[in-house]
């Protein structure tokens, strides 16, 4: 069995101090995927970078405080790739890759484009890059974990006021029909969806207003993956027992998947 957690953090920093660290070294997962660090290299300690029992590794963004990225393993990766070759979003901070023997784990930090229009029109540029690489990772013949933040509601189970966002960033029509070609035309899977076909499962709550009380969410954390991983995935939890921040940590365990680990 392996077991892999996605979590935006929302800050490194400030997920630290409301206990993220202290959750995590308990869960006995094989592979930590995290997102959004808001830090450079130099606000890393030695427990953010390599925390007792895992191995680290992240691609910071150029603007301080912003995006970042990274991959704990339990295990030392064979190879470690940083960023997946744009400058333009290399330069943001958005992906580590990890491989071991068979199977790559993957951390990204989808753009988010709510902030402005200037954003939005990078959030798809960055899917018009992005979905020929997936495409590569598919046709690779690995098999692939991409944990992460993809900033896009897929279907409307998965947001709570789906009708009143169809002209909002994060459920626009070009963005979930870019995901349903992720899955459609790539091959790849929503593994949490073969598992899980429940309403109100969601990973991100604004902190506007009471989204969190209400369970006014999003559902847009992901393990998207390949089939043969997919088809092993047995049990999956979203842990909302404590705020390590405004996303929830997504976990999934995939029974047997452990045998991907060998060359």
């Amino acid at each position: 069995m392996l077991k892999i957690i996605s979590a935006n953090l929302n800050g490194i920093r400030s997920a630290a101090k409301k206990g993220f660290f202290d959750w995590m070294s308990k869960q006995s997962a094989h592979f930590v995927c995290v997102q959004e660090l808001k830090a450079q290299a130099g606000d890393m300690t030695p427990d953010f970078l390599a925390p007792p029992g895992y191995h680290g590794h992240f691609h910071y963004a150029e603007k301080k405080g912003y995006s970042g990225a990274g991959v704990y393993s339990s295990i030392k990766p064979d190879a470690v790739q940083i960023g997946f070759g744009c400058p333009e979003f290399d330069a943001e901070g958005r992906y580590v890759r990890c491989d071991f023997g068979k199977l790559s784990v993957i951390s990204v930090y989808c753009p988010s484009g709510s902030s402005s229009e200037e954003r939005q029109q990078a959030k798809f540029r960055f899917m018009e890059v992005f979905l020929p690489h997936l495409a590569e990772l598919k046709a690779s013949g690995r098999e692939v974990v991409i944990c992460g933040d993809w900033n896009i509601a897929h279907k409307e189970i998965d947001l709570k006021n789906w009708k009143s966002n169809q002209k909002n960033s994060g459920f626009l029509p070009q963005e979930r029909d870019w995901l349903t070609r992720v899955f459609d035309e790539v091959g790849l899977v929503d593994a949490f969806r073969r598992v899980d076909p429940r309403a109100e499962q969601y990973t991100w709550w604004s902190n506007r207003g009471q989204a969190w009380a209400k369970n006014v969410g999003w559902r847009i954390d992901y393990h998207i993956t390949t089939p043969g991983i997919a088809d092993k995935a047995n049990a999956v939890s979203i842990y909302k027992d404590e705020r390590f921040s405004d996303h929830a940590p997504l976990t999934i365990e995939y029974n047997g998947a452990s045998a991907f680990l060998k060359g």
